[in-house]
């Protein structure tokens, strides 16, 4: 899947779970802090993970669900991207 695949399916699971249809609105740049937007809380986080993991057949190490790894649209990319072409992140 790449990339621009990969943020369409995230904003629609962001629509279908918490936004109802706002997502892209309320992230607003794909830089922007999911955390400080309010796009997800911490339980939100753990449910994003595991859908990534599902939908990508790919296991999360727990020690990398950080702020550097997933606190943005951006960041989750990079991350998820970097684990699919192999990299240990």
């Amino acid at each position: 899947m790449d990339r621009t695949e990969l943020r369409r399916r995230i904003i629609d699971w962001l629509d279908d779970q918490y936004h109802f249809g706002e997502a892209e609105q309320k992230i607003g740049g794909d830089d922007a802090s999911f955390l400080d937007r309010g796009i997800l809380d911490s339980l939100g986080f753990v449910a994003l993970i595991v859908w990534l993991e599902d939908l990508l057949h790919l296991t999360i190490d727990r020690k990398n669900i950080n702020r550097e790894n997933f606190d943005s649209m951006n960041k989750i990319l990079d991350y998820v991207q970097q684990r699919l072409a192999g990299g240990q992140a």
